[in-house]
């Protein structure tokens, strides 16, 4: 019989991972139902942003099924809404961080000299600033003031690609540093200098022979990033500079709830309750894809 492949191998000790397991069916279940938020609300007859506030703080019912808000809007809708847009900001602020730091991290560790100690220095300079100032900085600026057309700043869309930038710039150090220590170890293999040998390009070998065999940890330190940068973007919507109304988020929904907690509890317990069982969603597929990849954790 063949041996089995590293990939079928690799899934089969992530299969073993019961949290995990868990966490990936429940992330699978959360990011079907929130891209199906406007066929949900079409099917149910219900539009999410139409306020009636002749209906406000209404029980659970058949048309509302998890009641309605401070606005008369509908609670359920107004999660999964909130569910696609912190979703979006944390895999695509983990995607596009990872990308930063694994450019930074491959050229510092495969160049070395001078460009290594600056990039880490820059690097070592952004994990030394506290964070959650940082992100308070950057996300009021004005972007209008830095010359972003008014009506593009003011668009319901621009402040969720703007909060992606912005946790992107602020979560690429982990990566990078990760990256570096391995191109380090990865340029003294023999298929490194084989490409050398042959006459291969620095910007080549980089790409081309050490960064896809960095892969594993990349990966691994992507999907845990991810629930770090849900958690940056609610704490900066929760604040009121993050995503704005009307676009609904998980953090500004808490803002919008923070003080009503006496007369509707659960206007913050369902938002609150998703974001915290997202990002340790995360995490444990985090150490899931951590043990699936490590092929000493089949000893352990």
């Amino acid at each position: 019989m063949s041996a089995a492949s590293p990939g079928r191998l690799a899934w089969s000790r992530l299969m073993r991972h019961r949290l995990a397991q868990v966490s990936l069916a429940f992330l699978a279940v959360l990011l079907i139902l929130s891209l199906a938020a406007p066929l949900i609300a079409d099917w149910r007859g219900i539009d999410p942003t139409a306020t009636d506030l002749f209906r406000r703080f209404e029980p659970p019912s058949a048309e509302h099924w998890l009641g309605t808000d401070d606005l008369g809007r509908d609670l359920f809708q107004r999660l999964l809404d909130g569910g696609c847009v912190s979703l979006l900001v944390g895999v695509s602020g983990a995607l596009l961080s990872a990308a930063i730091g694994a450019v930074i991290g491959v050229a510092a560790g495969y160049l070395g000299g001078r460009l290594d100690s600056v990039l880490m220095r820059l690097t070592d300079g952004v994990i030394a600033l506290p964070l959650l100032p940082l992100l308070i900085v950057m996300a009021a600026i004005d972007p209008v003031k830095v010359g972003v057309p008014t009506d593009i700043a003011r668009s319901e869309f621009f402040s969720v690609y703007r909060i992606i930038v912005i946790v992107a710039l602020t979560g690429w150090t982990t990566v990078a540093r990760l990256v570096r220590a391995e191109t380090l170890s990865l340029k003294a293999r023999d298929f490194t200098r084989a490409a050398q040998a042959l006459g291969a390009v620095p910007l080549r070998i980089m790409f081309r022979h050490i960064l896809p065999n960095t892969a594993g940890s990349l990966v691994v330190a992507t999907t845990m990033s991810m629930g770090t940068l849900i958690l940056f973007e609610s704490t900066l919507s929760f604040l009121g500079l993050g995503i704005q109304p009307p676009a609904a988020s998980w953090g500004n929904m808490l803002t919008g709830a923070q003080d009503l907690l006496q007369q509707a509890p659960v206007l913050a317990l369902w938002p609150g309750l998703l974001i915290f069982l997202t990002v340790i969603a995360f995490n444990f597929v985090g150490d899931g894809l951590q043990d699936a990849l490590d092929p000493r954790s089949e000893r352990r």
